[in-house]
């Protein structure tokens, strides 16, 4: 009998996690590497944090290695990929997870170049980084790739459009690049996370947290802890056949 304990396991596997010194980025990272892979730690701004994050996996036991890198930048990200190659392995999971500031405004104060640094984080980063890692997926007949999505795209958040946009591209890439790729033993999916409170929204109203909380099914706040599960199950032997899926961790607010 197949022992479906093990399936979960990463054991001998790679996974970069970008923009995972923090909140949800850092939550992954440890589901990953508490699952037995060598986790790549990616920051681009602050490392104090950075070292912080890398410390605390270090106390859960996990195999880790910091890497600096703008990972909407062609050639940092080539840089990144070639120096956790040659440190670590070539990569087997990749969770894009990165992002920026997301103010939300009337669509008459949204300014062009800011759409387009929602593109550059959402539909530029998920194509760099699977340009980079691709040969050596290819090569090994494995690999995962997981974009971070967001329940927005599917709400239709109003005053968000600059986001809501780049989050329904990020989605539809990763709906064509797991056709394209599912022949080379490549899976890719999206986790849509609901409203997980993190630091980065700290300074977000009040009220807006009020009305939020009524709307959950599930009757609680979602916590950077419950994208563990989904992260490891995708990124995992488990989920060999599933591809170009959409899971959705938000206790059910987008059942309707």
């Amino acid at each position: 009998m197949t022992n479906h304990i093990n399936r979960f396991s990463l054991e001998g596997k790679v996974a970069l996690v970008t923009g995972s010194t923090k909140g949800l980025g850092l939550a992954m990272a440890g589901a990953l590497g508490e699952a037995g892979a060598k986790v790549a730690i990616n920051y681009y701004n602050d490392e104090e944090k950075a070292l912080a994050a890398r410390e605390r996996l270090d106390q859960l036991g996990c195999q880790t290695k910091l890497f600096k890198a703008d990972v909407t930048d062609e050639k940092e990200v080539n840089q990144m990929v070639h120096a956790i190659e040659q440190s670590m392995g070539p990569v087997d999971v990749a969770v894009i997870n990165a992002t920026c500031d997301q103010p939300h405004h009337p669509i008459e104060e949204y300014s062009w170049e800011f759409y387009q640094s929602m593109l550059d984080f959402f539909i530029k980063s998920p194509f760099l980084i699977t340009r980079a890692i691709l040969p050596a997926m290819k090569r090994s007949g494995w690999g995962r790739i997981i974009n971070i999505g967001s329940e927005v795209f599917h709400l239709g958040v109003p005053e968000f459009s600059a986001y809501v946009a780049a989050k329904g591209g990020q989605n539809g890439w990763t709906r064509s690049m797991a056709r394209e790729l599912a022949p080379f033993g490549i899976t890719v999916n999206m986790i849509s996370p609901g409203w997980i409170p993190v630091e980065r929204h700290d300074k977000e109203p009040q009220e807006w947290k009020d009305a939020y909380l009524p709307t959950i099914p599930i009757g609680r706040w979602g916590i950077p802890e419950d994208l563990a599960g989904a992260v490891t199950f995708l990124a995992s032997e488990s989920s060999s056949f599933v591809t170009g899926q959409n899971l959705h961790v938000n206790g059910g607010l987008t059942l309707h």
